[in-house]
């Protein structure tokens, strides 16, 4: 664990970003970041987490 400049970055199905998340210099440790899809439609969405040499992408699925 080291500071590292954090993204979070949420995309939809065609791979248009749709909100950033987290876009910021952290320490380590635990955090919690809000996601508001109170505009966005059911689907399936992307996030793409990436720290320093470290990136992963998850798939979610948002049900209204």
């Amino acid at each position: 664990p080291a500071n590292a400049y954090v993204k979070i970055i949420v995309y939809d199905i065609s791979g248009k970003e749709v909100s950033m998340l987290v876009n910021e210099q952290l320490n380590p440790g635990s955090y919690e970041a809000d996601f508001d899809a109170s505009k966005l439609p059911s689907g399936v969405y992307f996030y793409k987490i990436s720290s320093g040499g470290y990136a992963q992408v998850k798939k979610m699925i948002l049900v209204k």
